[in-house]
């Protein structure tokens, strides 16, 4: 028998983040699902936020973490540790609305191959606006460049209604990613030597490689401020770069792979060379590091990997065949309708 009301478990992962508490919390404090429970995971936090927890919010479970392990080996520790139906990993940077729950525990409730699902994601700066953070749900190109109903790398489109349905997405977004706790530690959780960024596509890509479904629930919205947790700058840059070579050459066919990844590696290098001869040497060097580092991981470490299951992109929802970067910068499209047209 299904059960209707199943234990959801609200993880808030926090490093330095206060301020993000102080403001935010509220929000999720008056969540009207019946059935949550709310953890602070902490990342080894050298600021009041434990302290503040304490006394503001004695009913709050908090997961101490040894030291900062990023988003992904963040979680993946305090996960075990956490016993739901359900887990909602939820940045601090979020604002909720009382009745957010219900219509993901109802989508994830109606289908038992739907493993993971996200809100619709809006700016807290400007609610009218999609966030870049998933905005109405991932996509991924043929090249594994992401993007998102209602934004196109730095565009967010306005919210007028046009992506309200629920879909099938390729990925959901971590700021407020919502999945089924079994099926999560079936597939190992994140991939840790992430740390942040793209550790949820990852993640999402290796459970449609599984067969699950991942879901846009837009029958419902938080507010994200977005770039709370790791501004921009040359780390974050890195990592992008770096997580992105890694999860292609994990959960790529070879026969795509082979031909892909050299592709990708030179639009890279095309991009550190114009960052370089426009003067910001900080993210050309991001992307030397990205790709010395990828390289590494790729002849060493990848060969103690298990072999993943996997399935051509043309099998997978929300993947988009084209070129996303030749769409936006030579075609001059900038939404996300204008590049995958409505079927």
């Amino acid at each position: 028998m299904l059960n209707t009301n199943p234990s959801v478990a609200i993880i808030i992962l926090n490093y330095n983040g206060v301020g993000y508490l102080e403001k935010f919390l509220p929000s999720v404090m008056a969540t009207s699902y019946s059935n949550y429970t709310i953890i602070v995971a902490d990342n080894a936090s050298t600021d009041s936020s434990i302290q503040f927890l304490k006394i503001n919010y004695p009913s709050i479970q908090i997961i101490l973490l040894p030291k900062n392990l990023g988003y992904a080996g963040g979680y993946n520790e305090a996960l075990k540790r956490v016993e739901a139906t359900y887990y909602v990993l939820l940045n601090s940077d979020v604002a909720v609305q009382a009745n957010w729950l219900q219509p993901m525990v109802a989508l994830l409730n109606s289908n038992p191959t739907i493993a993971a699902c996200q809100p619709k994601i809006l700016s807290f700066n400007e609610p009218s606006y999609f966030e870049y953070a998933g905005a109405a749900g991932g996509y991924i190109d043929s090249l594994g460049y992401p993007f998102a109903r209602g934004r196109v790398f730095d565009v967010c489109e306005q919210d007028e209604g046009q992506y309200n349905e629920n879909v099938p997405i390729f990925w959901a977004s971590g700021a407020a990613l919502f999945i089924k706790a079994s099926i999560f530690h079936a597939v190992g959780g994140f991939d840790s030597s992430f740390f942040a960024h793209q550790e949820e596509i990852d993640l999402c890509w290796r459970l449609q490689n599984s067969g699950y479904l991942i879901y846009a629930c837009n029958t419902c919205a938080v507010y994200h401020v977005g770039g709370g947790t790791l501004p921009k700058g040359s780390r974050k840059l890195y990592l992008n770069f770096r997580n992105s070579l890694v999860m292609m050459a994990k959960n790529l066919v070879f026969s795509q792979a082979i031909y892909k990844i050299p592709l990708r590696l030179l639009l890279d290098i095309v991009f550190a060379y114009k960052s370089l001869l426009g003067g910001d040497f900080s993210s050309y060097k991001a992307v030397a590091k990205a790709h010395l580092h990828w390289f590494k991981w790729f002849f060493i470490t990848k060969k103690n990997l298990q072999p993943l299951q996997k399935k051509t992109m043309h099998h997978l929802q929300g993947y988009y065949a084209g070129v996303l970067v030749w769409d936006y910068f030579i075609k001059k499209k900038k939404t996300f309708k204008e590049i995958v047209p409505t079927k």
